[in-house]
Order: C-alpha cells, then structure tokens, then sequence
C-alpha cells in the first residue's frame, strides 16, 4: 500500500503523535492479525488513570481552603494561563476588613503560583497525551529529579511512622517550600527534629548539627566473619587481641538502636573509665581517652566549655602518668596539653622539672627545644645554645653512666650504649643546625670540627676525660690545622708531631748548652723589665688619653653635617635613620654576601689567651668570626662506638652539602629532623622535585611552575660552593685515614672532588675530574675493590664508558687473588657493572649489545666461575648454570634475613638477581624474586633496615622502567606498600607521580596525597603535593589550601621551608605582596630563629615593607641576637 493509498487520516503502528480517546473505530479498522478482544479495549481508561491523580492545584486549594476556578476542571484541556485584570466593583457591599483579607488570599495565591510554574506554561503540548510509566523512580517523585545530586545516600528512618505514603508528602512539601531557606538557631530544634525540605537544606544541616539528634549505626557482627580466619596467627598477638579487645569494648554502643551526639559521648567516657579502671598500665588506652577529649572540644562552640574539656584532658593525662611515671609517651602529650593551657613561663618550668627527672631522654629534650625556639617573646640565641649545652651534657653524662656499667672491653658493644651515642650526635647536629640557621656559620664549623677531631681523631691514650679536655685546649688555641683545612693531620697525628718537635728542641737546647761554656754574658732582671713594660704601657695609655680629648675636642657641628650629607638626621628617632627602602635592598644583598663568604672560624687565636684580651684589640666583626676553646668545650664528648663515629662523619659530609649514599634508614631520627627542620632545599629533593615537574610538564599542556625555582635551587653562591666542596674533600681524606675503604666516604670524596674542580676550572676538560685523586687513592691501596668500582661509576656518568669497563674488568678479574674478606664484596662490584651497562643501554643506541655485557656480568656472579671480559653474548648453559647458582644463594640470604641480618653485600646479590631474571625472563621473573625474599623479613625490621629500603627503590625503579606493559593494580600494591613502610621516602612520592599520572585522574592522586598528610603527616608529602599542583597550573585557592592545611598542623607549623616558599609563591607566582606581607610576619613569628627568613622581607618583600618597618625589622633581628654582620652605616657611607 502506497502513501497514497492510505488516506490523509490513516497512522502507522507507532505513531509518532499520540491517538485520541476515542479511537476505536481506527482500531477496528486495523489488519486482520491485529483484531483481537485485547486491543479493543476502551483507551479512556488510560486516560483517566492520569487525569484522576491529584495535581498539585488540587493539593494546594484543598489544604488552603482556597477556590480552583482558576485551574479549571479535570474534563477540559490544559490551556496555557490567561490572566485578566480584576475590575473593582463600585456598589460593593464588603467592609474593609474582607477586601482586605481578600486581596492578601489573592496575593499569597499570586505569589505561589509565580514561584512554581507550571512547565506546561514553556513547553505547550497537544490537547490529550498520556505516557506510560512501567517501571516508576520512587525517587522521581520524592525529590522531583533524578539526579544523583538531589537524591540523598541515605534513607530516613521511617520505622515509627504511619503506613501512608511519605514520598507524596515530601514531594508536595518540596513544591510549597521555597528554596532558600534561612538559617535556623540549633537550639531551636532540641524539642522537635523534624524532617523539612531536603536533607541538604539549612534545616537539615542543623539537624545533624544538633547534639540531641539520633542516628543508628549498624556494625558486622562479628559472628559473620569467615571461620576460615581463626586459623590465621597474627605476627604480632599480643598487640592485636589487646586492639580486637579495645573495639569489642568501644563498639558496643553500635546496636540497633538510636544514639544522640551526647549519649555517644556519654557511652564512650563511660566505656574509656571502665577500661582504664581495669587496666590501668595501658598507655594506648589513657591516650585515646586524652585524643577522644580533643573531638569533643572540636565539637563545642563556647570557649568556656572548650576550657573545662581541656581541664578534663589534663586531668586524664596527670592521672595516666601517676600511675605510668616511666611513660615518656604521657609525659610529652601532658606537657603538650599544658601548653594549650599555661603562659610561657609557667610552661617552661614545668618543662624543665620534668626534664630534670628525666635528663637522659632525648624525645624530651628535642620537644622542649623545639617548644623554646618557638616562643617568639622569650626566644634568644643565647638562652636556646645555653640549653642546647644542658642537653648534650645530659646526654652525655647518660652515655657515660651507661660504659661504666657494663664492660668497656666487650665487643661488640651494647646496643642500648650504641643507641644513645647515636642520638648524642643526633643532638649536635641539631645544635650545628641551629647556629648555622641563626647567622653562627662559624661556630657551627667549628663545632663540627671540634667534636670530630675529639671524637675521631683522638690519642689512643688512657686518659680521663678532665685530662682530656685539658690537653685538646692546647691543641685548639694553637695554630695547628684542624679537619678540613689544608695540612691537617688530625689531632693525634698532631700531637705526635708536636712532640718529636719539642724532643728535637729539647735536644738542640741541651747540645747547645754543653758546646758553649763559661761566661755567657749579662743577664738583665726580670724587675728591670717588668719595670720597662710598665712605663711603655704608661706611655701608650697617655697617647690613647691625648688622641681621646683631641676627638672630644672636634666640634659637633662638622659631625652633624657629615651626617646630615648622609642624609641621617641626629635629631630623629633611631627607626627614621634610613628614608629609602632601597638603602635596606643594599644591605640585604652586603648581608647575603658575607653569609656566604664567612662560614669558615678565623685563625688568628693563637695571638691570645683569653676572649677578654682579644677582645681588646679585635673590633665586633672580627671577634664573632673566631671561635676560642670556651666556645666548644661545653659540647664536647667522646663517642666509642664506630657506628656514632661514622654518623658523625656521614652528617658532617651530608650537613655542608655534597652527595653521599644512604646509610641510614628514611625512618630515623636523624632524617625526620633534618627534613622538618629544612631552610633550603637540599640538592637530593631538588632532583625528585625537578623529576616530578618535567613528567608533569610531559604529559600536561598547562603553564606550571617549579617549586625548587621559588628559592632559587638549592645550592648557594659558586664561590662558597667551591670553598666548601675543597674543605669537605680534606676532610673526608682526612677520615679515610680512620676509616680505610669505606666505599661511602670514596664516592662522597670523588664527588666533592669533581664539584671543585667543575668550578675551578671554567673550560670542559676531556677527562672525568676526579681521574687524578681516584688514581692517587688506588696507588695507596691497590685491592681496594669497592674503590675501583665507585671510580668507574664516576667515569660511566661521565660518558666515558669505554674506560669504565676496563677499570670494572680489571677489578673483577683480579677477585681470585684476593683475600676471602674482600672477595666478600664481589656483589656490589658485579651490580654496579650490571647497572651501568643497562643505564648506558636506555641512553645510547646499543642496546643490545649492553644489555647482553649486562647478562655476561650476571651470569659470572651466579654461576661463581672467575670472571672473564666479555667477548660474546652468553650461552644457554651458562644462563641456565647462574640461574641455579642464584637460586642456591637466594635461600641462604633468605634464612639470614629471617634471623634480622641484612648487610649491603647480600642486597646487592638479591637485586642482581632480580636483574638477571628481567634481563632473561622479563619483568615478572624478576617481580616475583623480590617479592619472595621482602616477605622473609618481619614488618618492624624492613622499616628499620636501610638496606631494605634500597632494595624497594630498586624494585620501584624496575617496575617504572617496565611500566607500560604492567597494569595499574601490579604497579598500585608496591607502592601503597612501600608508603605505608617508609612515610618519608622521597623516592616513593616521584614514583607515586610518576605512576600516577598517566593512569588516574588528579583528583584521584590529589586524595591520594590527601590521605597520606593526615596519616603521616610531614614535609616531604607536602612538598611533593605541592609540587604537583604547581607543575599542573592548579588553582591558587588549591595551593593556599595546601600550604595553610600544612603550616596548621602543630609538628610542621615551625617548618622554614614551608614558610618561605608560601611566601615566595605569593609574590613570585600569586603576584599578591600584601598577602605575602602578612605570611611573611606569621612565618617569622613561628620561626624566630632563622635568619634566612627574616632576610626575605628585605629581599622578596621590599616593594610592601616601607624603610620604617624594615629598620624595626632589624631592631628585633639584634634584639632576638640573630648574627647581623653588616652595620647599615657601612651603606650609608658607601653610598655618600
């Protein structure tokens, strides 16, 4: 049948415009097939089960009580509104009050029937339609949409209402009520909770604001738990019944029934009293009870009642530690909670009566160091070097106590004794740290100094420790060289000389005396000569008389107009001297320029003998630049253990800025507290963070910004960096001599070696520039292996692979004649080779042919054959035969590291093992290895091991090499792992982004780094989320977000580098001075010690500060006993 033949009037079988009511007759007109008794049903049914639901209309007048004329009946099409003028009778018969009450009802109808229109109104449809709704959204009809927004995740508990319909109501109810609803009091609503409008509404929020509102909570029991489970033994029993034991007790308000805010509260401090009553001794318990204090307080509004749940907080914690006096734990959250409480002074005597009883603990001492540098309005240098002092004569005195109880011939040496001399050096660093922040760079090498020619290079004599000291005082007031400087012996070795000196003088003086006899001439009395100096310095004391009234004499007026042509006026207050902030520029830059020149102590004590004499010859400048014996003596101690010694070295090398190889792990005490006290970035986290912008700049199109290019990088001046890489190589020689083949102090000395010589010489040279010192050392001790193979690495960065691999082959070739104890570290030479060959594989275009010397390297190691250079790619057999003998030399690194022995050598054999797997069987070969031999190891001992953690970067460097083929739940699991293991890893935060990037959303990655900042929270997550959203171009209300989420947590808001790079960021990326002028007071507030960042208003902020503040600033710089070197009358003078 054509179109045609059809009719104007015939439809199709899905119409596209909907048939009308009676439409029967078109029905039976249909095809045969399609007449049936079923489709002959009446359609009006249809269309009266639509129109016969009530509109919202109909609802509205019959609960107004109001007329419906105006919606017309349900039998006549819905029109669009037509709205008329209301005409006003004359000879009306109402009184006022009616036409008053009248034109208010039509008013409010108005007005309602404006704020909910009709869509018919917009959108006009055909005069009958119908739709048919087979699978209704209860939803739809309760809140009006669909959107997942607008519905909520939650039911409301409807178990105590009627059986009517409640979607109807809150729908209707919804349509009334306006949408911006005001705030309401939330006292208002401890009578009635109820339910108006959405769950999102000011109402509602209230609601869940108000401390009477119930809420369930539903719990797993506990008896739905696999029964397969309880076979499981826990490492860890005893810890983890004791926790199971804690949630049964705390979780047993978790029932069916409804609790209010109060009654949780009541519930908990009830359960908390029970169990400290029953257990009295369990610290975790009366530290919870304390923390659940804290999210009380946070919910209370008045001052008041936060003050009395403080008082409470105290209470708990007093009573804790009455019954658990040994518990530094309670100690330190009971004097935190003091300082929530009592002034300054009252908090630092109860401060140091606790540390009085506690002298040997350094938790306390570093806590109240820390609590004493940041009170602004006691802080002074003086006072904080006099408690540092306390501190490591605390700790000292600890140490000794502890050697002469137990036997000081034993070895090895208790680990107890170990440990405390490891956290007496950790105290001086902190103290180094601290004088060099302050403007004390001098003090601080000096100290360094002599704590390592005390410590490490002392006589081997049996002396006591006065007889000691005495005999290092003449050593440290004469002239002789000390460590890192040129012709330094050490003190032992000088001391040797010294006396073959005096026994040669002695000898001359006797052979002189017996060649000469008789009369040797006229002697002249010792009288006559003190009478001879007398009158010379009467004479000299007159001169001085003379030359004073000559001065006092001069008239003023010529002194007022030097000064007035300098533009000081006498007249004037001491803060209006400078009138430009310029003036300030220029003494910010003198200043930053004598920091970085004068860090070195000056040698010129030996002209003196006491401070008080020097102080008379020496003006100002010149005596804050030397460092007498009465400067170090109080923070001198001796160490006898060679694991303190060497931490002493490794920070010593470490705090003047060269690279040195990890010896310690990422959790240590030492690491925490060199990041948390961070001034500038170090040059090891401006690689990751440099590493972190150029992977984002890769992948994301947006304008970024570095965040290492906000301080200007982490290294300073070229010519304090030359001066300082050529101490530190002195002195690291210097230590090799004590120290003999320790592969940590060759590779730290070859790099301070190349940096010297990098920026000496101002043209490239062809060869590495450490050549000659390395070849110097090997001539000395030529079985040094682990020295042959840190030389070659150097070479091999250097692009000279060629000679690389002669000086590898000829180390590795020369192991069988070597002695079992050097054959030992065979590992490390065959990984070191191993790695630079698959590095210069990935950069070069053979990578074939380096990744088969790689194999031929490894299959060497496994199979134990002596090694032959390389001349093919290796067989079947001997791949086969190395993947045996690695096998074999796996389990017996796995039963050593059971037992908690972990060394470099046997890491180094793991990773070259892994190595050997992923260059012949791929990656999960390879993944499978490390995984196997990481699951031998308890949790407590991998994060406490360093070796371990080298072995997990090396593992995430594997995985991000391969990162492409693997899928994101391989690469998510290790690093969730590693994160949860070393929280203060930098190598696993740029893995973490490098990972990330690519494979999540950054929303995702920023909740990531989110979580991670409140479960450990530090500053190395924080740069790194930092650094991430500066490199995407992220919004500046994020960053700031960030930085004062960060500075607001109480363990970091002392951070510098924090501070200075919030400020840094305000003015050089924000462009916002005044918001960098008030972070700027903030941070100097905070951190009152560091004169970096006082230095930085001068410089970042002298466009916001005027002349006048800047001159304040300096006041309180001298008042605080900051080290200010440049007096701003030098400026002034040289300016005129």
């Amino acid at each position: 049948m054509t179109d045609g033949e059809r009719g104007p009037n015939s439809t199709g079988l899905f119409p596209v415009l909907p048939t009308s009511a009676n439409s029967v007759s078109d029905i039976s007109s249909a095809p045969q097939w399609l007449r049936n008794a079923s489709f002959t049903t009446d359609l009006s049914v249809l269309d009266a089960a639509p129109s016969s639901a009530p509109s919202l209309s109909d609802v509205d007048a019959g609960e107004d009580n109001e007329d419906g004329d105006a919606h017309g009946s349900n039998g006549e099409p819905n029109l669009p509104g037509v709205y008329n003028l209301v005409e006003e009778e004359e000879g009306s018969s109402e009184n006022d009050d009616d036409k008053v009450k009248r034109k208010r009802d039509q008013k409010k109808k108005r007005k309602r029937e404006s704020s909910v229109k009709d869509p018919e109104e917009y959108y006009p449809k055909p005069a009958k339609d119908y739709y048919l709704d087979t699978r209704p959204d209860p939803d739809n009809l309760a809140y009006g949409s669909i959107y997942r927004m607008n519905v909520p995740r939650y039911k409301l508990d409807n178990s105590q209402r009627g059986p009517v319909s409640s979607s109807l109501r809150l729908y209707l109810r919804n349509r009334r009520t306006s949408m911006l609803d005001t705030e309401i009091d939330v006292d208002s609503l401890d009578g009635r909770a109820k339910s108006d409008n959405r769950y999102w509404y000011a109402k509602h929020a209230a609601m869940e604001r108000n401390k009477n509102f119930k809420r369930i909570r539903l719990s797993a029991s506990r008896d739905a738990v696999d029964s397969s489970l309880d076979r499981f033994i826990p490492l860890e029993e005893a810890e983890a019944v004791q926790e199971s034991e804690e949630e049964d007790d705390l979780s047993k308000d978790s029932v069916m029934g409804g609790a209010s805010w109060e009654d949780d509260v009541l519930n908990k401090t009830r359960e908390f009293n029970r169990l400290t009553r029953e257990r009295p001794h369990d610290e975790k318990a009366w530290l919870a009870f304390a923390d659940f204090q804290d999210k009380v307080s946070s919910m209370q509004s008045q001052k008041g009642v936060r003050l009395q749940t403080l008082e409470k907080k105290i209470s708990i914690l007093e009573k804790a530690f009455e019954l658990n006096p040994d518990s530094e734990e309670l100690l330190l959250a009971l004097l935190k909670a003091y300082r929530s409480r009592d002034n300054a002074d009252v908090l630092i005597s109860r401060w140091e009566k606790a540390l009085m009883q506690n002298s040997a603990s350094y938790k306390l001492w570093r806590e109240f160091l820390r609590v004493l540098q940041g009170e602004f309005s006691r802080f002074k240098v003086s006072e904080v070097r006099k408690m540092y002092s306390y501190a490591v004569q605390a700790l000292s005195s600890a140490c000794s106590k502890r050697h002469r109880q137990v036997d000081a011939t034993s070895e090895p040496l208790d680990s107890a004794l170990i440990q405390q001399e490891l956290v007496l050096v950790d105290m001086l660093v902190s103290l180094c740290r601290f004088e060099w922040q302050a403007g004390y760079q001098e003090l601080a090498t000096a100290l360094f100094q002599a704590e390592m020619e005390y410590s490490v290079f002392s006589p081997s004599l049996l002396l006591t420790e006065q007889s000691k000291l005495r005999l290092f005082e003449h050593f440290w007031s004469s002239n002789g060289a000390r460590v890192g400087e040129d012709g330094a012996f050490g003190w032992s070795l000088w001391l040797e000389k010294e006396e073959e000196h005096r026994q040669k003088m002695l000898k001359e003086e006797s052979s002189d005396d017996n060649e000469v006899g008789g009369w040797t001439g006229w002697t002249e009395p010792l009288s006559g000569r003190q009478e001879d100096s007398s009158i010379a310095a009467a004479n000299t004391r007159e001169g001085l008389d003379e030359e004073m009234e000559e001065e006092i004499s001069k008239p003023e007026d010529d002194t007022e107009a030097m000064l007035k042509l300098l533009g000081i006026d006498v007249n004037a207050a001491a803060s209006d001297e400078v009138k430009d902030a310029s003036t300030w520029v220029k003494w910010f830059e003198e200043e930053v320029s004598r920091d970085q020149n004068q860090w070195m102590p000056s040698r010129k004590t030996g002209e003196f003998s006491s401070v008080d004499e020097m102080g008379e010859r020496e003006d100002e400048e010149q005596l804050s630049s030397l460092v007498m014996y009465e400067d170090v003596n109080g923070y001198l101690f001796s160490l006898r253990s060679n694991e303190a010694r060497l931490s002493l070295v490794y920070q010593f090398i470490d705090f003047f800025g060269t690279h040195i190889s990890p010896w310690t792990s990422s959790n240590s005490l030492w690491w925490s507290e060199k990041i948390n006290n961070l001034e500038t970035l170090a040059d090891s986290m401006l690689e990751h963070l440099r590493n972190v912008h150029e992977c984002l700049s890769k992948s994301d199109s947006a304008n970024g910004f570095s965040l290492g290019s906000l301080l200007g990088g982490g290294s300073s001046d070229i010519s304090m960096r030359t001066e300082m890489m050529k101490f530190l190589r002195n002195a690291i020689l210097l230590c090799l001599n004590v120290f003999p083949r320790n592969y940590i102090l060759e590779e730290a000395v070859l790099v301070a070696e190349e940096l010297f010589v990098t920026n000496m010489k101002t043209c490239e040279v062809a060869t590495t520039p450490c050549e000659a010192l390395a070849k110097r050392l090997l001539k000395s001790d030529r079985q040094d292996l682990l020295l042959c193979g840190i030389y070659a690495q150097r070479e091999a960065a250097s692009g000279n692979m060629k000679h690389a691999r002669r000086v590898f082959d000829m180390a590795l070739t020369s192991i069988c004649g070597l002695p079992k104890e050097l054959q030992y570290n065979a590992p490390l030479l065959y990984l070191w080779y191993a790695e630079s060959e698959v590095a210069n594989s990935s950069g070069s275009g053979g990578e074939s042919e380096s990744s088969s010397r790689a194999m031929h390297i490894l299959c060497y190691l496994g199979s134990g054959l002596a090694y032959i250079p390389y001349t093919s790619q290796p067989s079947s057999v001997q791949i086969l035969r190395a993947r045996q003998g690695f096998r074999e030399m796996l389990k017996k690194i796995q039963s050593t590291w059971s037992r908690g022995v972990t060394d470099d050598q046997s890491a180094a054999l793991v990773c070259s093992a892994a190595l050997f797997e992923e260059l012949t069987n791929d990656i999960p070969g390879a993944v499978e290895i490390l995984e196997h031999m990481f699951s031998s190891v308890l949790p407590g001992r991998k994060s406490q091991s360093h070796q371990l953690e080298l072995l997990f970067n090396y593992y995430l460097r594997m995985l991000q090499r391969h990162q492409d083929g693997l899928t994101l739940s391989n690469l998510w699991k290790p690093i969730t792992e590693g994160l949860q293991l070393y929280p203060l890893s930098p190598e696993l935060y740029e893995a973490l982004v490098d990972i990330c990037n690519h494979r999540m959303t950054s929303h995702r990655l920023r909740m990531m780094f989110d979580d991670y900042s409140r479960k450990n929270p530090s500053v190395v997550v924080w740069l790194f989320a930092l650094s991430y959203e500066m490199s995407r171009g992220g919004s500046l209300h994020r960053i700031r977000g960030l930085f004062e989420r960060a500075l607001a947590q109480d363990t970091l808001s002392s951070s510098v580098i924090l501070w200075r790079c919030y400020i840094a960021y305000e003015m050089d990326i924000a462009h916002n001075p005044t918001a960098a002028r008030r972070i700027y007071f903030r941070a100097i507030n905070a951190c009152p010690w560091s004169k970096k960042l006082w230095l930085d208003g001068f410089g970042k902020l002298s466009s916001v500060l005027t002349a006048k503040e800047m001159s304040d600033l300096q006041e309180v710089m001298r008042d605080k006993e900051l080290n200010i070197r440049t007096d701003i009358y030098e400026i002034l003078l040289l300016q005129g």
